[in-house]
């Protein structure tokens, strides 16, 4: 009988003590993302340190897949009336993201009724432009954004004669380098070359008889083989991203009418213009002297670069670390190139990566769970780890000088290179970034396009005549879905 009272005193006190909310389970915020790999790891260590840091919420993250099969999972969810509270979404889906009416709470409105002190110009405007409205209103929280740089094998340039400390800064110069590049590594490059036709002819082989595990073996033989011997002057990742899209910016021109978009649904495309012409056509045209070589979709083509097989790449600044694990020989990063006949380049580059997008259908009070994790992933320490253990940038001012203060970008100059191209300029309505609906699909296109352009099947101006005319129709076809 005493132990039963001391007990009951014992819980009367606690309670009288302690308020609820502290003896209370902590409040869900579920996150829905997109990160695999070492990324996903990183991932789950940002929501340990913050559920580690009060008590009050627990952020649960669960990955979902690639970039389209968690925006489609959340947008499933959300008709099934079960959304996580937390999405993260590729920059391309936002204005998919802004038409899928009632199904989104614009971060501004959730940090505003959080209480919580949150200062919207603290943020990087080249990053925070792609996902604010027209007048300055934050509609996702960045997370993981990046830009294309140039990168380039120090050693090759080397070899060739070239100073490794003074990249092109030109396509003119691009091609220069390249030349000499190719050049000087030609007689080694005539003696595997017949090697490794016969084992790429063997790949592809492999490949049609469905056997991959096969296949994949005789691509390690033949890059092995292939290793640090140049036959290329560059390639790149991601080419609609980079030799389009960024390239349309970075020479302060539109990709589109209406603000690229970012003024109306019944915006139209103009890639097609004369300098996007005349640069995809380039492309096509340096492929018989081998100063390009096309890599393929995505990033297919960092191997090219790794192994030492082209001696420059542009690629996203995220894939610095993939870069410095794989490549056996010293490499730097440089601005992307411009062509310097055009008036304003170069202006600056615009990013890449996903931004986190607050679903509606929940409590307000998780919702302040939700601000109180925005406002944790945006504090300096926590933006300049994500930052110098990814490659992706900071996305605040404060992250970008707390990691200069360290001294990082002294230690590490190269990965310093994204931001200064980024903060170039002032953006543009050219080159604050895009707004497109259905621009998923519209990759695809342009993919298609420009491979059948490399492929000699139809000129740069066909070509991307054609994809206007086919983009269009897509923005047609989502405008008449939103009225």
């Amino acid at each position: 009988m005493k132990l039963h009272n001391w007990m009951l005193a014992t819980a009367l006190f606690v309670l009288l003590i302690f308020p609820a909310s502290v003896i209370a389970e902590p409040i869900t915020i579920n996150w829905w993302f997109a990160h695999g790999g070492r990324l996903g790891e990183k991932v789950q260590s940002i929501v340990e340190g913050f559920n580690n840091s009060q008590a009050k919420y627990k952020v649960v993250a669960t990955y979902k897949g690639s970039y389209p099969d968690t925006m489609t999972s959340g947008i499933a969810a959300f008709r099934s009336k079960t959304p996580p509270h937390i999405l993260q979404v590729f920059e391309v889906g936002t204005a998919t993201m802004m038409a899928a009416k009632g199904a989104i709470k614009p971060v501004y409105e959730v940090m505003s009724e959080s209480g919580i002190k949150w200062d919207p110009d603290a943020y990087l405007s080249t990053v925070t432009g792609y996902y604010t409205t027209q007048d300055g209103k934050m509609l996702s929280m960045p997370f993981n954004s990046s830009t294309p740089v140039l990168y380039y094998n120090k050693d090759a340039f080397k070899r060739a004669g070239l100073d490794p400390n003074k990249p092109p800064k030109t396509w003119p110069e691009v091609a220069d380098y390249a030349k000499k590049i190719v050049a000087a590594y030609a007689d080694q490059a005539a003696k595997i070359e017949p090697i490794l036709e016969k084992l790429e002819a063997a790949q592809a082989a492999l490949e049609a008889a469905g056997m991959k595990d096969e296949a994949a073996k005789v691509s390690e033989i033949a890059a092995e083989a292939g290793r640090n011997i140049i036959r290329g002057g560059f390639s790149t990742a991601w080419i609609s991203w980079i030799h389009m899209e960024n390239f349309s910016a970075w020479h302060n021109v539109p990709i589109g009418t209406k603000e690229n978009g970012f003024g109306g649904l019944d915006t139209e495309f103009v890639f097609n213009s004369p300098l996007h012409v005349k640069h995809i056509q380039q492309l096509a045209d340096w492929q018989k002297d081998k100063i390009f070589v096309y890599g393929g979709r995505r990033n297919l083509g960092n191997a090219k670069f790794q192994t030492g097989q082209v001696a420059m790449y542009t690629e996203s600044s995220a894939g610095y670390a993939g870069m410095k694990a794989n490549s056996k020989f010293e490499f730097g990063t440089s601005f992307l190139p411009y062509w310097p006949e055009v008036k304003g380049a170069p202006q600056n580059t615009i990013i890449g990566g996903a931004s986190l997008w607050v679903m509606q259908g929940h409590p307000a009070e998780e919702y302040k769970g939700v601000a109180a994790f925005f406002n944790y992933l945006s504090t300096p320490e926590i933006q300049a780890d994500w930052h110098q253990f990814t490659g992706y940038l900071p996305i605040t001012t404060a992250a970008y000088e707390y990691t200069k203060n360290q001294g990082f970008y002294k230690e590490n100059p190269d990965m310093e290179t994204a931001l200064k191209q980024m903060t170039l300029n002032k953006p543009t309505p050219n080159s604050k970034g895009l707004r497109f609906g259905n621009f998923v699909q519209m990759r695809s296109i342009m993919y298609d396009t420009l491979e059948g352009i490399f492929a000699g099947q139809k000129s740069a101006e066909k070509g991307l005549n054609d994809a206007v005319t086919n983009g269009n129709k897509l923005l047609r076809k989502f405008e008449t879905m939103q009225k």
